[in-house]
């Protein structure tokens, strides 16, 4: 039987991914692009402006990937992933709510903005990923892990929803324009963040031992340590499999997803309809991704994801067959059943494999290691697009990244892993 405070603990815990849910769909996949392209940007030509967003989310992103393992050992041996993950939110919604002030044309200002918040939102995933330990049980990775992703996905869609309205409709709201309604959804994001940010600082308690050093001094032990866990992982082949395994799978899951949208415009569909697509996925992605934890408990995590991959295999072929409106909504209602589930189960099932104590880094790698997915992806599609001349040939490519994660993941067994 749980007590009231594991249960609070972990709510507000999975109350995190409600909160930061927000910045992902509204502004990263929602509004941002757009206004930077139409409004920020404008008086460049449409290549410049696509080369200016590109430049600085590749500099977040190699940010991200240097700072993440580091941050996330120096957190270990602090015992400060609370600290951690209050910091990197604090800067994420800081910059985000900053982007409501900044004026037509100002596109660097835009832009160093947008890169301080995707720094803060990655990292601090780190720190909330690796209070999963904090929270509950092995027994519990799966469904808390589930809670997490189906909150996000519901809190996301919510707040999308209404910054849609906003933007369909300003006058309603009482604002002058899109443009300004546009604005205000980036500052209701930067508050919803943060006020749906408090359960997690206020019902969770991360463990902590007697000798818990001070903080430079937990520094220099953390990034001794990160060193020793890069030469370790290399000897734990659980945990180097499984790593390889998700790096392919996932660069699959989120270069399907992008080739869904970029189909979507290829075919002529209208911006609504592209938001339309996205809220599907959102709304279907709550239940469905609560539904794979249950899944995982009654059956078995490796499994569920397995079945993850295999529908995401069918919505590659499904892509090479593409040509019509509902198809493209039957595409993104399926990726909703089964994205936040292959998700929420991959972190859960990492979370069994590695030392107990050590959840900081290595999940400071493993959010390295997601990072670098949809680099094969879009390679593969560009090489096989340029080889054959088929646009829709170039999407079965993706199927290569399913197959051999998915075959990966079959030799990874928990029961051999460091802390079993």
């Amino acid at each position: 039987m749980r007590s009231d405070s594991s249960r609070r603990a972990q709510l507000g815990w999975a109350l995190y991914d409600w909160a930061n849910s927000a910045f992902a769909t509204t502004v990263v996949a929602g509004f941002f692009p757009i206004f930077f392209k139409t409004y920020w940007s404008a008086d460049y030509a449409p290549e410049t402006s696509t080369l200016q967003l590109g430049v600085g989310s590749a500099l977040a992103s190699l940010l991200v990937l240097f700072l993440a393992p580091s941050l996330g050992a120096i957190a270990d041996r602090s015992r400060r992933k609370k600290p951690g993950l209050a910091v990197a939110t604090g800067v994420a919604v800081v910059a985000t709510a900053a982007l409501f002030g900044v004026g037509q044309g100002q596109w660097l200002l835009a832009l160093t903005l947008f890169v301080l918040a995707s720094i803060g939102f990655f990292l601090a995933i780190v720190f909330y990923d690796s209070l999963l330990v904090d929270v509950c049980g092995q027994d519990e990775y799966d469904r808390v892990s589930a809670l997490g992703y189906g909150l996000g996905y519901l809190g996301g869609g919510v707040l999308l929803a209404l910054n849609v309205a906003m933007t369909l409709s300003p006058e309603t709201f009482g604002l002058a324009d899109r443009a300004a309604a546009v604005r205000w959804s980036f500052l209701s994001v930067a508050l919803w963040w943060a006020l749906f940010s408090l359960p997690v600082f206020l019902f969770v308690s991360e463990r902590r031992d007697a000798d818990t050093p001070a903080a430079m001094t937990a520094v220099r032990e953390g990034l001794a340590e990160l060193r020793h866990t890069a030469r370790r992982i290399l000897g734990e082949r659980e945990v180097l499999l499984f790593l390889l395994a998700y790096w392919l799978y996932i660069d699959g899951v989120h270069t399907i997803i992008r080739m869904a949208v970029d189909f979507g415009l290829n075919l002529g569909f209208g911006q609504n309809s592209l938001i339309t697509a996205l809220l599907l996925v959102q709304f279907i992605g709550f239940p469905a991704a609560i539904a794979f934890g249950w899944l995982a408990q009654k059956w078995d995590t490796k499994k569920a994801i397995y079945l993850g991959l295999a529908v995401y295999a069918g919505i590659t072929a499904w892509g090479y067959f593409l040509a019509y409106e509902w198809q493209f909504y039957v595409m993104a209602a399926v990726i909703g059943l089964v994205q936040g589930g292959v998700q929420s189960l991959s972190r859960s099932y990492f979370a069994r494999l590695i030392p107990e104590g050590k959840s900081g880094e290595y999940f400071g790698i493993y959010n390295m290691m997601g990072k670098f997915a949809a680099v094969i992806g879009p390679l593969l599609v560009g090489v096989t697009a340029a080889a054959t001349g088929s646009a829709r040939l170039s999407i079965l490519s993706i199927l290569v990244l399913f197959v051999a994660g998915g075959f990966l993941l079959t030799r990874v067994d928990a029961r051999a892993a460091p802390n079993s």
